[in-house]
């Protein structure tokens, strides 16, 4: 396979964690050795649709996931599934983003399959901690709330780099620290030290939520503070929650003015 939109296509068909990690460390190494080419002679993408998932975790309202404290290796392992979840659905969402939009930069696409690769190796790395606790990925409740971002965000590239790396994504950024530091509080420091890569790493790829957001807009001569805040409007505002990491985001591409509209913004 050379078409770099196939692979991509591929990695989003894939089902099981072990199949959806290995095809995306796979495809994000042979894009590294020039074995992948962006074709402009590929097929369009395909409607958007429900990435291959495995049988478990059980889709659920967020409402409906019960509320577990660290005190306990249940607690812990289920605040992990929900971490791994969210990297799963980040594996999906940077191939999707590759899939997706055509006719962009090269620098796009290295992008977004830099980040799908991390993603797999963040998720990689919180699974083997969930088996550590005696538990797998499949076993508590999740909820479809990323990737429900994507659909409704299928057919402007715009609004999906706007909500979905610099709105979801960017929310780990508010809650990973405190969570950090819960967890070395409870002697926890393996999932700690998991949480302070993903942390790190995870900054970069909002960054790129960033850059990419302000090149389409000035592709489409669009003001992109004003159109940030439209989104937001429209979108967003259930999910935006103080308090926000604002140097975390600060190093993620929000100015100034972001970061007080998503102030002005959130409950």
């Amino acid at each position: 396979m050379s078409d770099l939109f196939a692979a991509a296509r591929n990695c989003l068909a894939a089902a099981s964690p072990e199949a959806k990690v290995s095809a995306s460390f796979e495809a994000a190494a042979a894009f590294a050795r020039g074995e992948l080419i962006i074709d402009a002679a590929s097929p369009p993408p395909e409607p958007i649709r429900m990435p291959g998932r495995p049988p478990t975790p059980r889709m659920v309202h967020p409402r409906d996931l019960p509320r577990r404290g660290f005190g306990s290796n249940e607690g812990r392992a289920a605040f992990i599934h929900a971490v791994a979840h969210i990297e799963f659905n980040a594996i999906d969402l940077a191939w999707d983003a590759v899939y997706r939009f055509r006719d962009m930069p090269d620098a796009y696409y290295a992008d977004w399959i830099s980040v799908a690769n991390d993603e797999a190796r963040h998720f990689s790395m919180l699974r083997a901690r969930l088996r550590e606790l005696g538990h797998d990925y499949g076993d508590f409740d999740a909820h479809n709330g990323l990737w429900e971002m994507a659909e409704k965000t299928a057919d402007d590239g715009l609004s999906r780099m706007a909500l979905v790396p610099r709105v979801l994504e960017a929310r780990g950024l508010d809650v990973t620290p405190g969570m950090i530091v819960k967890l070395r509080g409870l002697g926890d420091h393996a999932t700690a030290d998991i949480l302070e890569i993903i942390l790190r790493e995870e900054i970069a790829h909002v960054a790129a939520g960033s850059h990419w957001y302000r090149w389409c807009c000035e592709r489409a001569g669009i003001e992109p503070r004003a159109k940030f805040r439209e989104l937001l409007r429209e979108y967003a505002t259930a999910v935006l929650h103080k308090p926000f990491n604002m140097d975390a985001r600060r190093q993620a591409g929000f100015d100034v003015e972001e970061l007080e509209e998503l102030l002005a913004a959130a409950d």
